[in-house]
């Protein structure tokens, strides 16, 4: 149909949204309708491997967030690069419209169709291709699960670079797709950085071996880098060479109260001088997200009654030479009045009070949706100013949102803006868009750090790019996939 089915709810039990929002309006391009003869082709590709059941689709016709969902008819499961190239040389032929889908775990509506786009699962794509121990190289499939990656890669003394809340259902694909970011980030760089190869299947079914696991290769253009942060519009990604670093055989975690955001930047200048090497993650969050993971998760902090919470994580390979400089850092920021408050993980109950500590952190956007219905936004900004966006919006909303609270990756200047309210309301949208994009803009941010623009931030990408920037996309979009039925209504503003 030809109808407006940007936003709208699956059910009662999800979040009330207008279905006639002009903000996420979108017209139905015209992609070919499925029929009986496509279902049956895939059918004879991958046996077995269709799913055409309403009910068995359902949930993957809608994100995680519960706030956007599809009404794809029909999905399909490949277990190889060559049936992917078989589907998509087919669907571009057909005209027939494609969503690749890895864990289903994003947040700005990139990886749910919109209207009855055909979902391209790679939840069966999950093998280790290989694994050098001496390089620390993996080579494997896109729908290999971020936890499963990392767990495979400790039994070998290693690690993955990227750790994220999402990592027991997020694929690596998908991670590569939309460059997620993380807590390992500060440490470890981005994925811009470790991912050395890729194999890529392009929207006319032609697949793209560039699964180099070479450190340094300058012959010609980087082409990975165009698949990388595409989130599937230009292709899909099958398999992914990965730089893995050496699991640490140090790891400590402090969890630190600060009385101010100024005591916040204060502690990480300090932290980052005197602990140098062995900093892995610097992570900042509000007294209100503590409040909400305690009300609503039941999960106790193990520090209270300050303004600011700080987690900072060490990873090294002494423990006494990583406890000394920990405890150096301790010391100084506690008698400095910088920190007020605060616990390390102790030898005994290391692992355990660790694994809590990141758990509080991790769950924080699981809180945010038990207190209702959550507007995210993910920003990065100048660290210095990088809290006055949320002090801004909570004096800009008042008593319109329920709770107005940030937190996020201080390291890299990534902030978690998350506001919540009883229920959709669009009027406070209006009140908020595009206000926090504005406000980003203006002191020099961007307004996606890690999660993409996907369906719901696609129309703001001119808050952070020149026109002439956006157009050059356009154009890698239409060489690279002419028709548009790559994860199509994604991520670019229409050309038109």
């Amino acid at each position: 149909p030809e109808g407006r089915r940007a936003l709208h709810a699956a059910s009662s039990s999800f979040q009330e949204v207008m279905l006639t929002s002009e903000r996420y309006s979108v017209q139905r391009l015209p992609f070919s309708p499925l029929s009986d003869s496509d279902v049956a082709f895939f059918e004879g590709i991958m046996p077995g491997r269709v799913i055409t059941n309403p009910e068995e689709l359902k949930p993957f016709n809608v994100d995680w967030l519960k706030s956007v969902r599809g009404c794809s008819k029909l999905m399909l499961k490949p277990q190889t690069t060559a049936e992917v190239s078989q589907v998509l040389r087919y669907c571009n032929e057909r005209n027939l419209g494609v969503n690749p889908q890895g864990g289903n775990t994003g947040l700005v509506g990139g990886s749910v169709p919109v209207f009855d786009e055909i979902i391209l699962s790679t939840v069966l794509m999950n093998r280790v291709i290989s694994f050098d121990k001496v390089s620390g190289i993996l080579v494997c499939q896109a729908g290999c699960v971020l936890e499963k990656l990392n767990e495979y890669l400790e039994e070998q003394g290693f690690v993955m670079p990227l750790d994220l809340g999402a990592k027991g259902s997020c694929h690596i694909g998908g991670n590569v797709a939309t460059n997620a970011g993380g807590l390992r980030l500060l440490r470890y760089g981005s994925l811009r950085g470790t991912v050395l190869g890729l194999e890529v299947v392009l929207a006319d079914g032609s697949a793209l071996d560039c699964l180099t696991s070479l450190r340094k290769d300058n012959t010609g253009y980087d082409l990975k880098q165009l698949f990388i942060g595409s989130e599937g519009t230009l292709g899909v990604i099958t398999a992914v060479s990965i730089l893995c670093p050496q699991k640490p055989k140090a790891v400590n975690v402090a969890f630190l109260g600060c009385q101010s955001y100024t005591k916040v930047l204060e502690t990480f200048t300090t932290c980052r001088a005197m602990l140098g090497e062995i900093l892995s993650a610097y992570e900042f969050m509000d007294e209100k997200c503590m409040e909400l993971v305690e009300k609503h998760l039941k999960l106790s902090s193990p520090v209270a009654g300050s303004p600011f919470y700080v987690l900072i994580e060490t990873s090294g390979s002494s423990s006494t030479h990583d406890e000394e400089k920990l405890n150096s850092f301790l010391e100084q920021a506690m008698t400095s009045g910088l920190v007020t408050d605060g616990t390390v993980a102790t030898d005994d109950k290391k692992i355990k009070a660790s694994r809590h500590f990141l758990f509080l952190r991790e769950r924080i956007t699981e809180a945010l949706t038990h207190d209702g219905y959550v507007y995210k936004y993910d920003i990065s900004l100048p660290v210095g100013k990088l809290y006055d966006l949320v002090s801004d919006t909570r004096a800009r909303l008042g008593q319109s949102a329920k709770n107005v609270v940030g937190y996020g990756h201080l390291g890299d200047g990534n902030l978690h803006l998350n506001i919540t309210a009883e229920s959709y309301s669009h009027s406070l949208l209006d009140a908020i868009e595009p206000f926090v994009y504005e406000w980003t803009a203006r002191h020099n941010g961007s307004i996606s750090a890690e999660h993409g623009l996907g369906f719901k931030k696609k129309q703001f990408i001119w808050y952070s790019k020149p026109s002439e920037a956006v157009l050059l996309m356009q154009r890698f979009k239409a060489m690279l996939d002419p028709k548009g039925i790559l994860n199509p209504y994604k991520m670019l503003p229409s050309s038109s």
